[in-house]
């Protein structure tokens, strides 16, 4: 009885889980999607520039996004050794220093 309970508990999950992305699954073509932002509210040159650049190429906004991000990464890198400096810890060093 024990396993005839556990299988249908796992058939009622599987069910659960499936059905779904098959309804989903079976609806017709989706319709090409286009996303405008709008610029209407923005002023400073740098955000149009931003927004221009985001409606008329996705794939040149994607690789400015990576370019930004990584620069981004590296200038807080950059700054926090400096903070790290600062403070008294030398993360260029691999000396190991006990007290």
């Amino acid at each position: 009885m024990r396993r005839i309970m556990t299988l249908l508990v796992i058939f009622i999950t599987a069910v659960a889980v499936f059905i779904p992305d098959l309804a989903v699954a079976a609806g017709g073509k989706a319709e090409m999607l286009i996303v405008v932002a709008d610029k209407r509210m923005v002023e400073w040159s740098v955000s149009r520039w931003w927004v221009d650049l985001y409606n008329r190429d996705p794939f040149m906004f994607g690789l400015w996004c990576t370019i930004f991000t990584g620069l981004l990464g590296v200038t807080l890198g950059f700054i926090t050794d400096q903070i790290m400096k600062m403070t008294g810890l030398d993360l260029t060093s691999r000396k190991i220093v006990e007290h």
